[in-house]
């Protein structure tokens, strides 16, 4: 982990992105106390809903037939 003033961030942020990208934590100080943490960002996987294969027909919004209904009441 670095600390860097933050002047020096400015004059040498391509350097600290560079750097973050490669993993390193830059932390960004004003007058020798942190202020900001410079980090990767790091993808999030895209999120399954539930544990079950569903598949939504296409006009599952239609209405039921008349024995359809027939068969809920």
């Amino acid at each position: 982990m670095t600390q860097v003033n933050v002047q020096e961030a400015k004059t040498r942020l391509s350097d600290l992105l560079v750097r973050s990208e490669h993993g390193e934590e830059i932390i960004i100080a004003r007058a020798g106390r942190p202020v900001a943490r410079l980090v990767p960002v790091v993808p999030v996987p895209p999120r399954r809903f539930g544990i079950m294969e569903l598949d939504v027909p296409d006009d599952f919004d239609e209405p039921l037939t008349e024995s359809e209904l027939a068969a809920w009441e």
